[in-house]
């Protein structure tokens, strides 16, 4: 067989085992061994190939990053920052039609700048947000359905674990893929409270809710009172955000930050006892295995295929189709939303990128503009039937027989196609990614 065939056959094959729920890490290895081993005739060489790309691809200082924000993701949701941010953000908006829905985004917004996990974001304002929604009257369609939409902040707005897959994979610089998803973070928030405003006036019985604003009950927050619960959050934000873009250290050095900041939110807000900081350690733990385990697996299958050949033939295909940057772009962005109703995000990325960044760059395409394009897109799977992780998520959180999964889905689905609205704009003005660069 051609290196061609052996490539391709390769990806069939991966796709084949995905299919029959075998982990998409597991997959990649094993057609990446069985690929190379065809294509060098010796199992020994394929060995030796693959167990140096397993070395090279986590063995740096830069891949620190992953298990320093997702510790920190982990303790800011102990030291329940999440619910500050709501009760301040709720505060300002709740007279507003649609104000716990704004309130719910902005919160998201905030808590997204300091953990880089979407389903993270779905469960603590599943368990905050929905409840107060309810009881306000809102329908569990928009309640549930704004929750799933502003969650994908959490995976745009830095720090953001796919950012940090992605610029593994593409080889580009993480703390520029952070300061390129700040602003479309920002526009995807403002579409969100803008069209939520918009529904609540034009389609009042889909939003549900005081027909004039929600009435505010209860004791309200002084103004310092709402300062205190806002600082530990802005300063952490300021800490490594601001880090990063004044230059005074890198992505690694930032996460290092965070975690620190994290750690003293939570114990001075004595949130984190010695049985939490475990299961906190634990789950970084379990969390960094898999992205690691991914990464590894998603190097060597980059290998496989840049010895088959693949990627040079497919370059040459597109070029030759005369499709153009804009139409390989469309049928890209087609593609990764449609595997989005099907497969995880991180598991997009994986399958996707080695065949199609030597495409982009060959188009001369900046690839952190592409990157910020691709997490876009792929967040849309998040919120779309039938996978619609963060769906799942919000289901099995409200353990609630009442509120559907067909509920979810459809509550959300404005939101994606919002969503997708910000995609366009991406893609027609490159420079909403690119102008804090």
């Amino acid at each position: 067989m051609s290196g061609l065939e052996i490539g391709f056959g390769t990806i069939a094959a991966m796709m084949v085992l995905i299919w029959l729920g075998v982990h998409v890490a597991v997959a990649l290895g094993l057609t990446s061994f069985a690929g190379v081993w065809l294509l060098k005739g010796s199992p020994v060489v394929a060995t030796a190939m693959l167990s140096q790309g397993a070395y090279d691809a986590i063995a740096s200082y830069v891949f620190a990053v992953v298990p320093l924000f997702v510790l920190m993701g982990f303790l800011v949701s102990i030291a329940d920052v999440g619910k500050d941010a709501f009760e301040v953000a709720n505060q300002g908006l709740r007279r507003l039609r649609g104000g716990l829905g704004m309130a719910t985004v902005a919160a998201n917004a905030i808590f997204a700048a300091i953990t880089g996990i979407s389903i993270a974001s779905a469960a603590v304002f599943t368990r905050v947000a929905v409840p107060e929604m309810l009881r306000y009257g809102y329908t569990p369609s928009f309640a549930t359905g704004v929750v799933a939409g502003s969650s994908v902040l959490g995976m745009l707005i830095p720090p953001s674990l796919l950012m940090i897959l992605y610029g593994f994979l593409a080889e580009v610089s993480v703390g520029h893929m952070f300061m390129a998803g700040i602003l479309p973070g920002l526009l995807l928030a403002v579409a969100y409270g803008v069209s939520i405003a918009a529904m609540a006036r034009l389609v009042p019985q889909f939003v549900g809710g005081s027909a004039t604003g929600d009435a505010v009950t209860g004791d309200l927050m002084g103004l310092r009172e709402m300062l205190v619960k806002l600082l530990p959050i802005l300063l952490l934000i300021v800490a490594v955000l601001g880090g990063i873009y004044g230059g005074f250290f890198n992505a690694t050095d930032a996460g290092a930050v965070g975690a620190a900041g994290a750690l003293i939110i939570a114990l001075v807000k004595r949130r984190l006892d010695r049985r939490k900081l475990w299961q906190v350690m634990v789950e970084t733990g379990h969390v960094t295995v898999s992205v690691s385990f991914l990464i590894i697996a998603a190097s060597l299958y980059t290998r496989m295929l840049a010895l088959s050949g693949v990627p040079q033939y497919l370059v040459g295909e597109i070029a030759g189709a005369g499709l153009g940057p804009y139409g390989f772009l469309a049928c890209y962005i087609l593609l990764v939303v449609i595997m989005g109703c099907f497969i995880d995000s991180s598991s997009i990325l994986l399958i996707v990128l080695p065949l199609m960044l030597p495409i982009a760059s060959g188009f001369d395409m900046n690839l952190i503009w592409f990157g910020i394009v691709t997490i876009v897109a792929v967040e849309i799977g998040l919120l779309t039937p039938p996978f619609g992780l963060s769906v799942y998520v919000i289901k099995s959180t409200l353990a609630d027989s009442r509120i559907t999964l067909g509920t979810i889905f459809r509550g959300a689905l404005p939101f994606a196609a919002i969503m997708l609205a910000v995609l366009v704009l991406l893609v027609i003005f490159p420079q909403l990614a690119l102008a804090l660069l």
